[in-house]
């Protein structure tokens, strides 16, 4: 909780719900610690709901400190709210603000690309709260994202609404265009009146509504700045037809508004299609499923009918609705739209499926192990959502300068009127020239330039099987100058063979490959499996099986307790190679990682063990692909030096460091970045959890442990070294739109500000010019989406 607002307070009331009391000492011992709180002034605990009762006025930052200070933990939880009428970025940070105020709020991160808030809550929080926050700084909370894109209505509605204002706008253009040309083509006086009066009060009224909530609430946003400026021109230009003066204005009003609808519906279309990512996930999840009932019968039920341990029957053409073990059946399945493999994977009996993948020519029965929100593509949906949802860490900037944007470029309308008419303009032309300024003035691309480059970036990675975590990970990975690659399951295929075995004087061949399977019955290492593989029956475990981090594993086998490990472990036992030194350098010069099987009670040796593990087909080209980007390539393995260096070697690898135990492994990375190298730890295992969790970026490989997965920033979805150069490449192009984006919206606003002040520019060029700088910005950030991973 360390990210929690210092802004959100106590209510003179509010419940917290406690995690992990097991009894009324525990309950004792949170009440006491919550009461030394400054500004609690009743506290009361409850064990049997688990709840804390509380009156005053503390800090909720500081309630949760003392929670966790005393051993206990909030219990919090996650939720993603639309919220409607944010058009610009200081829209965004005035919602952060209002719902993070909200009492059990502890964090929210706004986006005003999805129009989209994920918070941090209590439990307790319901949506009502959130809405009168929402409703108080005036705004509102919205449907779900998913029901706004399902819903077609809005975008036709919006289209129409363009249609009509450039219906209305169209003499008022010709009148322009006329004006340009020496011609007085422009309408009547009263007809002016009459196409401008809906333009203004019709398709233009919710810019007063939405600039009224922002006054309400003590702030400006952009509707605010084209209320005040079309209402001006409209104003004028009413008072001097009623006058009967011929110069009139009626133009500048309906233009920036025909113009500013025709660049919100552009823009929200773009946003829509930045979103794709996600709902091109969602969609691959079929309606219904083809359930096995006892009898052998199919049933087709709904989706979310589906159980754990269901028998799920999958027909050619299908897709597969729940991640499960295949029961019965063979075919080829295409895995692409999940993990980006273009290749048909064959799956039989005892091979994982998942979610949203397509049997493409055979029968499946699938035994569902996971269904729902549990699914592997539901949590990549839930990845990719919460990415596009962070904020990057240089959105910071933005938010600074949006806060005081609107309050700054009224004053500097204010300036630009009252210095034309002490340079003697007309009031007419003074106030055309503040108009100018306050329609010119939209923040909307600043707000956009971050958000939309960052949900465009995450969804072209998701495409190619690149999951980043967050925006934070994402400038961090293209920042990147040192890759450290874990060996074995990484740069190797993770499934060695046996690649030879030889016994000690005395023992037998058949006698020392038992006794080793022996020890490695029941253990999912990919060595152990290496060596049952060898082994036509079952093994029966060791007795007292212990494992050794990094070194091996022992266990008593038939009374004799014996060790199956590294040259580590054999030289801590106090043994050298003897007899088998010849052999043991043979095996390591063909780069064959060495297993000693030792009996630990002489001690002595009894057999030397060779395996050997391929190189991925893909790991030369990723080396050779981030040299060619100037970012540095290292190995960090616990394998022994010659069979690292052999790898290494063919590779193309010239950084090793081999015999790391795991602990070491964050070790080596951190003095890595002590030298002032920016590191990405690339790796699969538990073992490199730790690696990966204190470097820069940690990558972990999809077919990797939970552990590894969890500690690292970015995740691929099939285990494949040519994706890291690849996220490199899509992280840096994505920091390099959000670069191009907010030089665009500042050099926007910094030239055309100006430009109009000093009446270079008319209202309707600006609102043109203004609609043109969002839509310019969310182009540019699509453009991520024609991306491919090479």
């Amino acid at each position: 909780m360390d990210s929690m607002s210092e802004t959100a307070a106590l209510s003179p009331s509010l419940s917290l719900p406690i995690a992990r009391m097991t009894c009324a000492s525990c309950a004792g011992r949170v009440e006491r610690a919550l009461r030394k709180v400054p500004g609690v002034e009743e506290v009361s605990v409850n064990l049997a709901t688990e709840q804390a009762r509380l009156r005053g006025s503390a800090p909720l930052p500081a309630l949760a400190e003392a929670v966790r200070a005393a051993g206990y933990e909030l219990q919090e939880g996650s939720r993603d709210i639309g919220i409607s009428g944010m058009t610009c970025a200081s829209c965004a940070s005035r919602v952060k603000r209002a719902l993070e105020k909200v009492p059990g709020v502890l964090e929210a991160s706004v986006n005003l690309a999805t129009e989209q808030a994920h918070l941090r809550l209590l439990p307790t929080v319901d949506d009502a709260a959130l809405a009168a926050a929402l409703q108080k700084a005036g705004y509102a909370l919205a449907a779900a994202p998913e029901e706004q894109a399902a819903d077609p209505a809005p975008d036709r509605r919006a289209l129409w609404e363009v249609v009509i204002a450039f219906a209305l706008a169209a003499p008022f253009l010709l009148g322009m265009l006329g004006m340009a040309l020496g011609r007085d083509w422009m309408p009547p006086g009263w007809m002016q009146l009459i196409l401008a009066a809906p333009l203004q009060f019709w398709l233009g009224a919710r810019f007063y509504r939405a600039g009224w909530r922002a006054l309400r609430a003590g702030t400006g946003n952009m509707d605010l700045l084209v209320a005040m400026g079309t209402s001006a021109a409209f104003g004028l230009s009413t008072v001097q037809w009623l006058r009967g003066e011929h110069h009139l204005y009626f133009e500048a009003a309906a233009v920036v508004i025909a113009f500013v609808l025709l660049g919100r519906f552009f823009e929200h279309r773009a946003k829509r299609a930045t979103g794709a990512a996600i709902a091109a996930l969602l969609a691959l999840r079929p309606r219904t499923a083809r359930r096995l009932g006892r009898a052998g019968r199919e049933e087709e039920v709904p989706l979310a009918a589906l159980r754990v341990g269901d028998s799920i029957v999958v027909r050619p053409g299908e897709r597969v609705p729940a991640d499960g073990v295949v029961e019965d059946g063979a075919a080829g399945v295409d895995e692409s739209a999940l993990t980006g493999e273009s290749r048909a994977v064959e799956k039989r009996a005892g091979d994982a499926v998942s979610t949203g993948t397509v049997s493409l020519d055979g029968r499946l029965v699938v035994r569902a192990r996971a269904v729902g929100g549990d699914t592997r593509l539901a949590q990549v949906a839930a990845l990719v959502q919460a990415a596009q949802a962070s904020r990057a860490p240089v959105q910071k900037m933005v938010d600074r300068v949006s806060a005081v944007f609107v309050p700054v470029v009224v004053g500097i309308a204010v300036v630009t009127l009252v210095g034309w008419l002490l340079a003697g303009a007309g009031l007419a032309a003074a106030l055309l020239h503040a108009v100018a300024v306050l329609v010119i003035a939209c923040p909307c691309a600043l707000g956009l330039a971050t958000p939309a480059a960052i949900m465009a970036g995450t969804g072209a990675a998701a495409r190619a099987g690149i999951l980043i975590r967050d925006a934070a990970a994402l400038e961090q990975a293209g920042r990147i100058g040192l890759v450290v690659f874990d060996k074995t399951g990484t740069l190797t295929e993770g499934k060695p063979s046996l690649a030879a075995l030889h016994p000690a004087e005395g023992v037998a061949l058949e006698d020392a490959l038992h006794l080793a399977a022996r020890l490695q019955a029941g253990s999912e290492h990919p060595l152990a499996r290496a060596v049952l593989a060898m082994v036509s029956d079952d093994a029966r475990p060791a007795e007292n099986f212990r494992a050794l981090p990094g070194r091996g594993v022992e266990g008593v086998v038939e009374g004799r307790r014996l060790a199956l490990g590294s040259t580590r472990l054999l030289e801590e036992s106090g043994l050298t190679a003897g007899p088998l030194a010849e052999a043991a350098a043979y095996q390591a010069a063909q780069g064959h990682t060495l297993s000693w099987l030792i009996d630990l009670a002489e001690p002595a040796i009894l057999a030397l063990l060779a395996f050997a593990d391929a190189p991925r087909p893909t790991a030369g080209s990723a080396v050779r692909a981030l040299k060619e980007r100037s970012v540095g390539v290292a190995m960090l393995t616990g394998d022994s030096p010659e069979a690292a260096s052999s790898v290494a070697g063919e590779l193309g690898i010239d950084t090793v460091a081999a015999g790391v135990l795991p602990a070491q492994k964050a070790e080596r990375v951190a003095a890595w970045r002590a030298e002032g190298q920016r590191v990405a730890m690339v790796g699969d295992g538990v073992n490199d959890a730790a690696a990966l969790a204190s470097a820069d970026l940690g990558i972990a490989m999809g077919s990797g442990t939970d552990a590894a997965i969890a500690a690292a920033h970015v995740t691929l979805l099939r285990p494949d070294p040519a994706l890291v150069p690849a996220t490199l490449a899509i992280t840096r192009r994505t920091l390099a739109k959000i670069r191009q984006n907010l030089l665009w919206a500042f050099a926007f606003n910094a030239l055309g500000i100006p430009l109009a002040a000093l009446g270079g520019l008319s209202p309707a060029l600006a609102g043109a010019a203004m609609a043109f700088s969002s839509v310019a910005v969310l182009g540019n950030a699509l453009l991520l989406a024609r991306w491919r991973a090479a």
